[in-house]
């Protein structure tokens, strides 16, 4: 986002939870996921920033969630405001997030125990491996189907490999 509010493509609104709880979760190499199960039991409403963005943004943005590889998909998901970001007045609304592709979302679910979190942290982050040190032997989407499809002795939304 950082890249993007640099080249006036995004703008910080303000932060905000969803209305419904819905699960997030940690998958393969500590990378979040917002699970499009709304009301799931074991899950939480969950907490993020809003941002306006561009239509240039949103398009590289698409790019890097992977929405035309079947990796994540940007729907509509009610949230309200918990501050105003710049004292503006906000109600609560319709905006876009990106959850996790349904064709894995269950799976994903099933192998963190069903349990999730409310915000994606600086806690829930440690041990996040960026893109340039994951085995590139690999796409996204088998990393994903080795994560789901793997029983881990540890803790179940570890999110190891």
């Amino acid at each position: 986002m950082q890249d993007l509010m640099r080249t006036d493509d995004a703008a910080f609104r303000c932060n905000c939870r969803t209305l419904e709880p819905y699960p997030l979760v940690c998958g393969p190499y500590r990378v979040p996921f917002l699970l499009n199960l709304p009301r799931a039991a074991g899950s939480d409403r969950v907490s993020g920033e809003l941002y306006a963005v561009s239509a240039r943004g949103l398009a590289r943005l698409d790019e890097l969630e992977g929405t035309a590889r079947g990796h994540y998909e940007r729907l509509p998901i009610r949230v309200d405001p918990i501050d105003g970001g710049g004292g503006e007045e906000t109600t609560a609304c319709v905006v876009e997030a990106y959850f996790a592709e349904r064709s894995y979302a269950a799976e994903m679910w099933e192998r963190c125990g069903k349990r999730g979190y409310w915000v994606y942290g600086e806690k829930e982050a440690r041990g996040y491996v960026s893109r340039k040190d994951r085995p590139q032997n690999l796409s996204f989407l088998e990393q994903i189907q080795l994560f789901v499809s793997s029983s881990s002795s540890s803790s179940p939304d570890d999110g190891e490999l």
